[in-house]
């Protein structure tokens, strides 16, 4: 049985769509789902069972799981980065990993996490995914410190040749609706285009780059979660890993690939970054795809333009938008 938690959210279910694709349906599906349309995200899937995470938590820590497992792919976690309870960020995306992972190493599971490109703070100290840079890294967010807590205590405790974790960059793609501000621009930007026939982005603050040429690593879900099944594929192969395409494009690129993929001339207004903002904006991330390439994983992704209409001409056109 294959543990997927946070499998009714975006990666999650992105996932276990993924295993459903590979004939695997012997999975539990871990979630919290509330009043969200999560839910939405698991109508097509295939699965053994859904388990509430407290009550799942709860087996683990009684060491009373009534199935047996082979792997536990741990996406569960709070993902907004705008999140200010650092108590709740602390007890959901840190210490609810580590007894799952102390729980999954015991019984000699194989263990995959999300960590996030979150715990390079502002970028200056680069986006390389070495083991001995991470404790160099400031988090400029709790919800980043929260991811990289966890990624030092996997060092501390000597046990990143025993697990896997993933630095996820700039995911967009199907199942992310429910996610509300934090869905991605690319959605974001397609309702404006239907409603207005505009996108709005911020002006740059900075002469090295033009609005609207700011730079991310937008990476699809679809190619992650190709990822993350060679991973589980390849369980010697441990350490904590970047996954975005290695390629930062400009939000120019992104809005354009959108109109294109809509069969519509772009137009672009540039509007004043918050004051508040301005002083914490990441310009430029890249994830450095070195060491996952040279394990062997799957990276070479397709261009941003072809993911981008993939997106919106098979899934957000579409009266049905999920994978």
């Amino acid at each position: 049985m294959i543990i997927v938690t946070g499998g009714a959210g975006f990666i999650g279910s992105a996932f276990v769509w993924k295993l459903n694709c590979e004939g695997i349906e012997d999975v539990i599906v871990v979630d919290h789902l509330g009043t969200s349309d999560k839910w939405k995200n698991l109508v097509p899937l295939r699965f053994e069972d859904y388990l509430r995470k407290d009550d799942f938590f709860e087996m683990v820590c009684d060491d009373d799981v009534p199935f047996e497992v082979s792997a536990v792919v741990h996406m569960g976690a709070c993902s907004s980065t705008t999140e200010r309870d650092a108590d709740y960020l602390w007890e959901n995306n840190f210490a609810y990993t580590r007894t799952l992972a102390e729980w999954a190493l015991d019984h000699d599971i194989r263990f995959i996490y999300a960590s996030s490109a979150a715990t390079y703070g502002d970028g200056t100290q680069g986006f390389s995914d070495e083991h001995a840079k991470i404790p160099e890294l400031r988090p400029i967010n709790m919800y980043g410190y929260s991811k990289q807590v966890f990624d030092l205590w996997v060092l501390r405790h000597k046990l990143e040749n025993q697990m896997a974790g993933i630095k996820f960059f700039n995911v967009f793609g199907p199942n992310e609706y429910h996610k509300g501000d934090m869905t991605s621009v690319i959605f974001k930007a397609f309702h404006q285009i239907r409603q207005t026939g505009k996108v709005r982005l911020f002006k740059s603050y900075l002469p090295e780059y033009s609005d609207g040429g700011q730079m991310r690593d937008f990476v699809y879900v679809k190619n992650c979660v190709d990822v993350l099944w060679w991973l589980l594929k390849h369980p010697k192969t441990n350490g904590i890993f970047n996954l975005g395409t290695g390629r930062a494009r400009t939000w120019n690129d992104l809005i354009n690939a959108v109109y294109a993929a809509m069969n519509l001339a772009p137009d672009i207004e540039y509007i004043e970054m918050p004051e508040g903002l301005r002083n914490q904006y990441q310009y430029f991330t890249e994830a450095d795809m070195g060491k996952l390439k040279k394990a062997g994983a799957p990276v070479d992704f397709p261009a941003l333009e072809d993911s981008v209409r993939d997106y919106v001409q098979n899934y957000l056109q579409k009266p049905d938008p999920h994978l």
